[in-house]
């Protein structure tokens, strides 16, 4: 089936509800699930391949879970962060090649899991007003160029909405707003480059729908989530983003 063994596509279904499910829990790490858990049971293009649709379907899902107004509301309010995001990764994309990717991941990785240590040690960064749009552009800058060097841009925007205090609801979708963009250029990039194939296209199809099955089982628990665990689980899963970068900056060293 699709080139796996059955244990390889039933393995691969529960993954990815997990993923879907941590997802629609806290809006993020579906992504480093995957490659993570997908990287010790298939080829490197299939894990690669595998998660572009589930991304793509759940990321639409998360940023229009309160509906088309909400979404653009929320485009609207953080679009300097969105502006910079995309400007600089068209930016970065091309020094991709010349600067080592273990240098950005841990360069990436060791802030981000600090600042969630600092945040789950009971303290905190509060961002005063008057400099939050300065923030806003800062942080999007530095996701779009990490962004476009390493493919990942989205733990900059959340160290910022932590630090803004901004509503669950809108945290979880301005993630999916941001993601979604992200998501789109993966799914475009590699239509072209030949990974998602005859052969991996339909098994990323399928992967949609234990992923869109997690994301409601996560949206119920967010829901009951209250805000000082809706937070407290963020950050305990920066810290393991960040570990994991760091992990992955030393793999690339050994």
């Amino acid at each position: 089936m699709f080139g796996l063994e059955i244990w390889q596509f039933w393995a691969a279904i529960g993954i990815t509800l997990f993923a879907g499910f941590v997802k629609g829990a806290v809006g993020f790490a579906m992504p480093m699930i995957m490659m993570s858990a997908f990287g010790s049971i298939l080829p490197a293009t299939t894990a690669l391949a595998a998660l572009i649709l589930p991304t793509l379907v759940t990321n639409i899902q998360q940023a229009f879970r309160q509906g088309r107004g909400e979404m653009i509301a929320s485009v609207k309010r953080f679009r300097l962060h969105i502006a910079m995001v995309v400007i600089f990764i068209a930016v970065s994309a091309g020094f991709a090649k010349m600067i080592p990717q273990a240098v950005m991941y841990i360069l990436l990785g060791l802030p981000i899991m600090l600042y969630a240590l600092w945040q789950l040690s009971g303290r905190s960064l509060t961002i005063p007003i008057h400099h939050r749009s300065r923030v806003e552009a800062i942080t999007g800058i530095i996701g779009g160029l990490y962004g476009g060097i390493s493919g990942i841009w989205g733990p900059p925007l959340i160290v910022y909405l932590l630090s803004i205090g901004v509503d669950k609801r809108e945290q979880v979708r301005v993630q999916g707003i941001v993601f979604l963009i992200g998501a789109v250029t993966l799914l475009v990039a590699h239509l072209f480059s030949g990974v998602l194939n005859a052969q991996t296209l339909p098994f990323s199809l399928i992967l949609c729908i234990p992923a869109v099955i997690g994301m409601q089982l996560g949206f119920a628990l967010q829901d009951r989530l209250d805000v000082v665990q809706f937070r407290r689980w963020t950050q305990i899963l920066l810290v393991i983003s960040g570990a994991n970068l760091v992990r992955r900056a030393f793999e690339l060293w050994s």
